[in-house]
């Protein structure tokens, strides 16, 4: 597993990294941490480690997870969380909705020792703002203090992780992360099938020397196959919240697996799945640092941290990628699951 760095700081990541939420949230079928612990472990021997979580994951789960399942091996790790969601003093939050956000120093300071004391540790490699809108971008408080723990050693660096919903404002506040206020990585959804964000920001933090961390890779399912014609989203799906209407999952199921079949050219006889595939595609471009797939089993994770070991896109095939997009591969516009 090759690492990056993370901007002009001496951080490192490795190019797929492990996404906790899959493992400490339950939207993705897993309730029994035993069988998240077994999946962090075996990543990190599968070469994985960077790992991302939040402290709003499970309400700490995801931290206190990552630290029991890879605590003695801290030192080897490079570790993300996010802060920014008051879940300490909002309890009620039904389903996936937002909770209220928090961004006063003294709210910040609180957050990132609860972080540290259920993490097991001293300092967070990469600590990201939780989806943060332009009025938190623009707090010259809130950057200061981030500024402060730096200088203190309780973090390496820190940036943005973008959502949810709106591609447009995204790209508003990633800009705005980026230039003025120089995010060492800037989290964002691009893929195959979803590249606007990336369109939007890459030029920029190539730059201003930002990296990026992609998540949603492999377009919810469409790129890995876990997403067919035949699929029903249950509603305790995470997938199932991200289409508002009946008539938009389906739109956004259909009109999808259309573009993944004109995608096929990325298998046939190359040596890679599709999923690898997906993968390769964003590390390509390079200010992206690390992907992270949705891992939620051990068949996905070993394919996953093999990508690295496939074929890399050829020139013709990444000019063939751009043409179809630029095309919406043929299709009218669809519908995009809200994240």
């Amino acid at each position: 597993m090759r690492l990056r760095r993370l901007g002009t700081t001496d951080v490192t990541v490795s190019e797929i990294g492990f996404g906790v939420w899959t493992v400490s949230t339950a939207w993705w079928g897993i309730t029994d941490p035993a069988v998240g612990v077994r999946l962090l472990r075996r990543a990190f021997e599968a070469g994985i480690t960077f790992f991302d979580t939040a402290d709003t994951y499970g309400n700490g789960l995801g931290e206190t997870l990552l630290a029991q399942a890879l605590g003695p091996q801290r030192r080897q790790l490079t570790i993300g969380t996010k802060f920014g969601y008051d879940f300490y003093h909002h309890t009620g939050r039904r389903g996936h909705e937002e909770l209220p956000q928090d961004w006063r120093p003294e709210y910040v300071r609180f957050a990132l020792e609860e972080s540290l004391r259920r993490l097991g540790t001293d300092y967070i490699d990469l600590y990201q703002l939780h989806n943060p809108r332009l009025d938190a971008l623009q707090r010259d408080d809130l950057f200061a203090e981030l500024e402060a723990f730096k200088r203190a050693g309780k973090i390496r660096a820190w940036g943005p992780a973008l959502g949810p919903a709106i591609a447009e404002r995204q790209i508003e506040e990633g800009a705005y992360a980026i230039a003025p206020r120089r995010a060492d990585a800037v989290f964002i959804i691009y893929n195959l099938l979803e590249q606007m964000l990336g369109q939007g920001l890459f030029e920029l933090g190539r730059r201003h020397q930002t990296s990026f961390l992609v998540r949603v890779p492999h377009a919810s399912g469409l790129l890995d196959g876990t997403v067919t014609a035949e699929t029903v989203f249950k509603e305790d799906d995470h997938r199932f919240h991200r289409v508002s209407t009946d008539e938009r999952k389906r739109q956004w199921q259909v009109e999808g697996l259309k573009k993944v079949q004109q995608l096929q050219f990325l298998t046939e006889g190359a040596g890679r799945t599709l999923g690898q595939a997906a993968l390769q595609f964003i590390l390509a471009e390079p200010s992206v640092a690390s992907v992270l797939p949705n891992i939620y089993t051990e068949a996905q994770l070993d394919e996953f941290a093999a990508a690295v070991e496939r074929p890399a896109p050829s020139a013709e095939e990444l000019s063939r990628i751009r043409q179809l997009y630029a095309e919406q591969f043929g299709l009218a516009p669809s519908a995009s699951p809200a994240r």
